[in-house]
């Protein structure tokens, strides 16, 4: 998460800012990515100015330049896996889900997509040693599937060595948020991020982040092939957040 404030962008003020955030470009990486007209049209600048800002963003972003391969391979020494403690399903993922990326889960109603997430936010306060990343969990719900009961057999069902102290401790470093609208949805980010900047010097620093699920807001609010283009695009900016 970026500790980049938009206000730090050469000709962005704290009015322009304040435009942009409510136009859904609440960091430097969504203002990176976007384009000319539509941040210009966000912000009520000119498209020159927009331009310059957008240089700007990629730049103190790191976004948009060319690494060497040597460079990448030592960034992805970084990475760990996250298990999900079924041999077969980590073996199928290369080791577990990584860290520093995004993983989407998709399937049919009833698939199992959101049992999945939820045994990820007990598998992830687990020790590195056993699979897990020994940290906290932040967990946006739009389709109000968040069950802490459920949480509480999947506690029942860990390795004996597994030492995460009772079910409360446990429930306590998954910290839930119901987003009621892609707008709220998307403002919830902001709050994560200050979350986890709170939570980085604690014992179980925030390690997973999960939205469940991520699109089935902005499918009920853009619904049409009408709507399809301004549901993209807003969609884009809330992924490069």
């Amino acid at each position: 998460m970026s500790e980049i404030d938009l206000e730090d962008l050469p000709g962005v003020g704290p009015a322009t800012a304040e435009k942009l955030r409510e136009a859904g470009y609440g960091t430097v990486e969504s203002v990176a990515t976007a384009t000319t007209s539509d941040l210009a049209e966000a912000a009520e600048i000119g498209e020159g100015t927009a331009k310059k800002v957008i240089l700007a963003a990629r730049k103190m972003a790191d976004i948009g330049g060319f690494k060497t391969g040597r460079d990448i391979l030592d960034k992805r020494k970084d990475v760990k896996k996250l298990k999900t403690l079924v041999p077969e399903f980590d073996e199928l993922v290369g080791g577990g889900l990584e860290t520093q990326a995004i993983t989407e889960v998709y399937g049919e109603f009833g698939s199992g997509k959101s049992q999945l997430v939820h045994q990820m936010a007990v598998n992830a306060q687990l020790a590195e040693e056993l699979g897990g990343l020994h940290g906290c969990v932040i967990y946006v719900d739009t389709e109000n599937t968040f069950r802490p009961e459920r949480i509480e057999q999947m506690v029942n069902g860990l390795p004996e060595d597994a030492d995460l102290g009772v079910l409360e401790d446990i429930l306590e470093r998954i910290h839930v948020a119901r987003a009621h609208s892609s707008d709220h949805q998307m403002l919830l980010l902001e709050t994560a991020r200050e979350l986890a900047n709170d939570l980085r010097k604690s014992e179980y620093p925030a390690k997973l982040f999960v939205i469940d699920s991520l699109t089935s807001l902005f499918r009920s609010e853009y619904a049409g092939r009408g709507t399809l283009a301004a549901r993209q695009q807003k969609l884009n900016r809330h992924m490069h957040d």
